[in-house]
């Protein structure tokens, strides 16, 4: 087994999170030296790091970081002769990276003969089953998003008049009540503009219009995501809009019915793009390279979730092996510009025998 260099806060990074699992904002040394794990922090985060089972957390101290701060070296120059010495400390002479790892320290690092190769797939497999931890916190930014998703759904209820933004402070409302950190981005978008993947919507909805509501909050404990989609109309809802999400509906209990450990991502979107293609939509597979498709199934099935909002296994036109305890986002969307659209997005979590919807919410229209 190689031995793993990391280099990262907990907060933004992935892959020091599922290794570090407590949130930690400021960036650190974590090795794996012939399977022994070690952690090189400061001080003020010691005690917590020594909580964690199978972590050799040491406080930079025994790097002789006094001596460096002394020596008048500016904080770049610091950090990447921390990351040195902690390489040298334990006798690390080469190892395998994150893909993210900070380019100026990987120069510093082989120009002084720690020899580095960044392994982003070797990380994205350690990630893939999530462990008990992370799947609680799954559930719980789940729990809270569907909540939102209610808050967003009596809002409709109101009546024509409700806006975008009136809809989308409701959701980050539930988000902080739930003590859920607020995504950058929450989607509440309306008529044409939900035809417009990421657009996160604005201005007052009328009758008979698509709403698109997407949410995907934050459990600040286990640092992962959660992410759910459903689609609303108020007043009537027009027959083509009817047809998009009848099709989306049946997208959803296909893919069901097709994940299981062993089958690709790549073989589960092409059993929704069949059915989408069957009822005369493009999809992906039918495109002709270099066209850009605006209509019909236009993105990709889905995604993995976890410590990052979309992360291996990618459920599109190329995708791997799915694994028992991989949780996948499934959102199959029809969409046609100047009308609108429609996405339904489940969790589900891969099973020994096939997989658990962990979505627990309504799929009907009327709100």
């Amino acid at each position: 087994m190689p031995d793993v260099l990391i280099y990262a806060d907990t907060v933004r990074s992935p892959e020091m999170r599922h290794e570090v699992p407590v949130a930690v904002p400021d960036p650190f040394v974590y090795a794996e030296r012939n399977g022994t794990r070690y952690a090189f922090v400061g001080s003020m985060e010691v005690p917590r790091l020594q909580e964690l089972d199978g972590l050799d957390a040491k406080p930079l101290e025994e790097l002789n970081f006094d001596e460096l701060i002394q020596q008048g070296m500016s904080s770049y120059e610091v950090e990447r002769e921390v990351v040195l010495r902690a390489c040298r400390n334990l006798g690390v002479a080469e190892a395998v990276t994150p893909r993210t790892f900070p380019l100026e320290i990987a120069d510093y690092l082989r120009a002084n003969g720690v020899a580095l190769e960044a392994d982003g797939d070797l990380f994205d497999r350690r990630r893939r089953a999530k462990n008990d931890m992370e799947l609680a916190g799954i559930r719980r930014a789940l729990r809270a998003a569907e909540a939102a998703m209610e808050a967003i759904r009596e809002g409709l209820r109101s009546g024509s008049g409700t806006t975008c933004e009136d809809l989308r402070a409701e959701a980050m409302r539930v988000f902080s009540e739930q003590g859920m950190m607020v995504p950058d981005l929450v989607i509440v978008s309306h008529g044409p503009q939900t035809a417009v993947g990421h657009e996160p919507g604005h201005g007052p909805i009328a009758s008979g219009e698509a709403v698109i509501a997407d949410l995907y909050p934050r459990d600040p404990d286990s640092g992962c995501y959660s992410d759910m989609t459903r689609t609303f109309c108020l007043g009537d809802p027009p027959e083509e809009l009817v047809e998009f999400h009848r099709l989306c509906f049946e997208a959803l209990e296909r893919s069901r019915e097709a994940i299981r450990p062993g089958v690709t991502g790549a073989e589960v979107n092409r059993v929704v793009c069949e059915l989408f293609q069957e009822h005369g939509y493009p999809t992906q597979l039918t495109k002709t390279p270099g066209q850009v498709l605006e209509e019909g199934f236009y993105h990709s099935l889905g995604h993995g979730v976890g410590l990052e909002v979309h992360e291996e296994p990618g459920l599109g036109r190329t995708g791997v092996e799915l694994v028992a305890g991989d949780v996948l986002a499934v959102e199959p969307g029809l969409y046609r510009p100047g009308f609108g659209g429609c996405r339904l997005e489940d969790l589900v979590l891969v099973t020994e025998d096939g997989c658990e919807v962990l979505t627990d919410y309504p799929y009907d229209l009327a709100p």
